[in-house]
């Protein structure tokens, strides 16, 4: 069966608007905020890459399934500075002995520290807005909007 006009031309259409669509999305830089990592989260952040932590640990869900989501790990009344740094030390279960300096413990945790503090995850205090963006309510207004 072939085409007629018409629809070719309402593909054709279709296709310009979900182009135009993303390109509008995709390159609005008004929409996205800036955080601010001091010099010794970045210095975690840096640790955290470098060891791949990600490939077990989420943030906001993001990354592997093997550990559990980290995003608010510092502020869970469970678990303070001390049992995170013992995590550190002795690792548990599938999770490898590390053995990071006091500095590198101390960034990692600052690192997670002001992770911990730019929102929830899961985050379901959210405002779908008309536009399709989500806001959503953050922990500590330390970005730019």
């Amino acid at each position: 069966m072939i085409p007629s006009k018409k629809q070719l031309l309402f593909l054709l259409l279709l296709i310009s608007l979900f182009s135009i669509y993303n390109f509008t999305i995709y390159t609005s830089k008004t929409d996205y905020g800036t955080i601010h990592l001091s010099k010794k989260a970045i210095q975690g952040e840096n640790i955290w890459l470098k060891n791949n932590c990600n490939s077990c640990h989420q943030l906001y869900g993001l990354g592997g399934y093997l550990g559990p989501d980290l995003t608010n790990v510092y502020s869970n009344k469970n678990k303070n500075e001390y049992y995170l740094k013992a995590m550190l030390n002795s690792g548990v279960k599938s999770m490898p002995k590390f053995k990071f300096n006091n500095t590198e413990k101390e960034a990692l945790i600052q690192f997670l520290k002001e992770v911990d503090q730019t929102g929830y995850y899961p985050n379901t205090k959210t405002e779908i807005k008309p536009n399709g963006w989500v806001s959503i309510k953050y922990k500590n207004e330390n970005h730019d909007k």
